[in-house]
């Protein structure tokens, strides 16, 4: 900006105008001009940049005033829509599949859920391998929809709370130990065959043992001895016709011989009783064992 001065003369009268001794200039000129103009176009630039990547970052995560993406947050908690990847541990409460899906938990390792008391430490684990599912707890439970446990496994005994239990392996179900039921039964139209290859097979029960086979036949068979005891009661065969095809018999000899062999003898009132075998029968209908 430049200051004039300005003198009045009368007319006719010629004066010559002074020259401009003091100039002053205010403003930026020159290059830094030229600098401050090309600051405010890069920060133009670098705004209209930010903006723009802003926007594409909202649309490329699908943000929305509900969420992000499949993410989506209600009053009941954060919903996911479709599949979801996480790269660190997972802490929720609750999880829920849709209503119309199933939810599914997938890992190219193993799928791990840890249950953690008030002061951070697990009470529980289950472990999801490639070759084996383990369980780290002090009881296994599992219930059916009423609520009603159908397998329950702890340190001391496992049980299964079924009506039936099914199994279908086609050599049988295999027990190291003793096992306590109240019914074992063949499926229709199969055998049931209870086997002891190298031990002893017993049956116990303090009001006694029903064997039934509705059609077809019942076989013991072991390679030693059969024994049938009962210790406070009789044995009872009730059947049409009892058969021992197998027994010895003996030759008739000379001077009443029994040549070590015995006659089964029957009383009465059923109750079977040995006696030396003779040359003849030997049985006495009213004999002391009878009475």
């Amino acid at each position: 900006m430049v200051r004039e001065q300005y003198m009045t003369t009368t007319p006719g009268t010629s004066l010559e105008r002074p020259k401009n001794e003091y100039v002053y200039k205010i403003g930026i000129y020159g290059w830094r001009k030229r600098c401050l103009y090309l600051f405010v176009l890069l920060l133009l630039i670098i705004l209209v940049v930010n903006f723009s990547l802003t926007i594409w970052i909202l649309k490329v995560m699908w943000f929305s005033p509900t969420g992000m993406g499949h993410l989506r947050v209600t009053k009941e908690g954060l919903r996911l829509e479709g599949e979801s990847e996480f790269l660190f541990p997972l802490y929720a409460k609750e999880i829920h599949s849709r209503v119309d899906s199933s939810l599914l938990l997938q890992s190219t390792h193993n799928v791990t859920v840890n249950a953690r008391n008030s002061n951070g430490e697990v009470t529980g684990r289950l472990n999801v391998g490639p070759k084996m599912v383990e369980f780290h707890s002090q009881q296994f439970q599992i219930n059916s929809k009423d609520g009603k446990p159908l397998f329950t496994v702890d340190e001391n005994e496992v049980v299964i709370g079924t009506d039936k239990l099914r199994v279908t392996g086609p050599e049988g179900a295999l027990f190291e130990h003793s096992v306590e039921t109240p019914l074992v039964k063949a499926e229709a139209f199969k055998q049931l065959r209870l086997e002891s290859p190298t031990r002893s097979l017993s049956m116990d029960a303090p009001r006694g043992i029903n064997i039934k086979a509705q059609a077809g036949n019942i076989e013991a068979l072991s390679q030693m001895d059969i024994k049938l005891h009962s210790s406070d009661g009789v044995l009872l065969l009730d059947a049409e016709t009892v058969r021992l095809p197998k027994l010895p018999e003996g030759t008739r000899g000379g001077s009443g011989i029994s040549q070590g062999l015995y006659e089964i003898c029957v009383c009465p009132d059923g109750k079977l009783y040995l006696s030396v075998a003779g040359a003849s029968s030997t049985c006495q209908e009213y004999s002391r064992v009878c009475q």
